[in-house]
């Protein structure tokens, strides 16, 4: 059995994070020693790496939920896995679209840029006037403050 931060030190996850997943049902609650302190197995530290190994291919908490369930009856077709899997691929692609959009763009900004004086600098200039962007590279961006 392991302690709440052994468990993380063996998994690569900080302890709060642990706690958030046990609290939203990731992770089961833990056992308690006898001073009340958290302990884990190894199933419980298999788990949590499928969960960090999935976060870090992007998948959604409510994808690795699904995907937890379906890994817990191991009989069951995997279709509904593939499925998931899937659109995580396609969710991928999109990003992956959207930034080479926007790498083109800024591209395209700094190579207008003469080096002259801020007056007259191209990437100020574009960044003032969305109209003279090649591509709409707008609020559909991951990480694109609302």
């Amino acid at each position: 059995m392991l302690t709440i931060g052994k468990l993380g030190a063996a998994a690569g996850v900080k302890v709060p994070t642990i706690r958030y997943y046990e609290q939203i049902g990731l992770l089961p609650d833990a056992e308690r020693s006898t001073g009340n302190q958290r302990l884990y197995s190894r199933a419980v530290q298999d788990r949590l790496a499928f969960i960090r190994h999935a976060r870090e291919l992007g998948f959604p908490l409510d994808a690795i939920r699904d995907l937890l369930g379906l890994s817990d009856r191991p009989d069951q077709s995997c279709a509904e896995v593939d499925a998931i899997a899937r659109a995580q691929l396609i969710a991928v692609e999109g990003r992956i679209a959207r930034l080479q959009a926007l790498k083109a763009e800024l591209e395209r900004m700094v190579q207008g840029c003469t080096g002259g004086t801020v007056s007259d600098c191209r990437v100020i200039e574009v960044l003032t006037d969305h109209g003279l962007c090649a591509v709409d590279h707008g609020k559909d961006l991951p990480g694109f403050p609302e």
